[in-house]
């Protein structure tokens, strides 16, 4: 099954919001610091609000000790990034990939972007808007990734 990456994620209720959709698909949550909170923070409790127990939550405190966990597990990563070379609604996902999400007001450093297996982008038809709020993100792309792989039937 997928999972989910958020490096250096820096607004608690953002991170929240992915905990509990992590958590309602059965996907794992990578955290890799420096976060922008502590992980007991009031505001990411409670945007998990009850779910926290739910939540298979892994906290790297680096890239690096991440990378290590990833050589022993083996997949694809998976970069998001409005720079992405591939529609995420076009790119045939695998049951291994991990999705790496950067931090909300930066996106995936470019040295993190080089270390991905493929890039991906969610189209946007309004040029003015930016990007989408990470939680969001992650939801559009962690269930095309299960649509795909046949984990909403």
């Amino acid at each position: 099954m997928p999972q989910v990456v958020l490096v250096n994620p820096l607004i608690p209720p953002n991170t929240g919001n992915i905990a509990r959709t992590c958590a309602a698909t059965g996907t794992e949550l990578h955290l890799v610091g420096p976060l922008g909170f502590e992980i007991s923070d009031r505001y990411l409790k409670r945007a998990g609000l009850d779910y926290w127990p739910h939540v298979k939550l892994h906290y790297h405190e680096s890239l690096e000790v991440l990378k290590t966990l990833h050589q022993l597990r083996g997949g694809r990563w998976l970069g998001f990034s409005v720079r992405g070379n591939y529609n995420y609604a076009k790119f045939q996902f695998q049951a291994d990939d991990w999705l790496l999400f950067g931090s909300e007001t930066t996106g995936l450093a470019s040295e993190v972007i080089e270390m991905c297996d493929s890039t991906l982008y969610i189209p946007m038809s309004q040029s003015q808007v930016r990007s989408l709020n990470l939680s969001v993100s992650v939801a559009v792309g962690l269930f095309e990734a299960h649509r795909q792989l046949g984990y909403l039937e």
